[in-house]
């Protein structure tokens, strides 16, 4: 799909393959349980998106809506601004290039994560394992033996 709009609710689910460009969605239950597929440049206002996605690249999107991309494997967000509660719990191989995370709290409960946020986040909780580099979090959340995911502020402090 190209240079387009649409609406819908579990929108493309269990598709593979899938190629975005320039699109703006509004739905619930998006893109759930697929795989290996690419999103530029788009625009989704959505509820669960992306819950059980592998081998997918989101890429220069902006991406609203609670509990983003859980149980999702191998994804990738470049240069994204993600807003909204809960997103990337339970994630495994998860990856984020320089984006923005607004109005998150939450983030990475459980996930096996490698990200590199542009902007503060508010919460961080129980990240498994990986390194999450963050210009600053207003909490970071530990509460779970085994979660040894680091978060590392890039004002300098390291939180293990």
């Amino acid at each position: 799909m190209t240079d387009c709009e649409l609406e819908s609710e579990y929108c493309m689910m269990r598709s593979d393959h899938l190629r975005f460009q320039n699109v703006r969605m509004k739905g619930k239950y998006s893109f759930q349980y697929i795989s290996d597929s690419v999103f530029e440049h788009c625009t989704f206002d959505t509820k669960d998106a992306f819950w059980h996605a592998k081998n997918v690249t989101v890429r220069d999107c902006v991406i609203k809506g609670e509990y983003l991309a859980w149980y999702s494997e191998n994804v990738t967000f470049e240069r994204c601004r993600i807003i909204g509660t809960q997103p990337l719990c339970y994630c495994k191989g998860l990856r984020l290039i320089d984006c923005e995370m607004l109005d998150t709290d939450l983030a990475f409960e459980r996930s096996e994560v490698e990200a590199r946020l542009t902007a503060p986040i508010l919460s961080i909780k129980n990240p498994l394992a990986g390194h999450i580099h963050v210009p600053e979090a207003g909490e970071i959340i530990r509460d779970l033996e085994g979660a040894a995911g680091e978060v590392i502020l890039t004002g300098g402090c390291q939180c293990a």
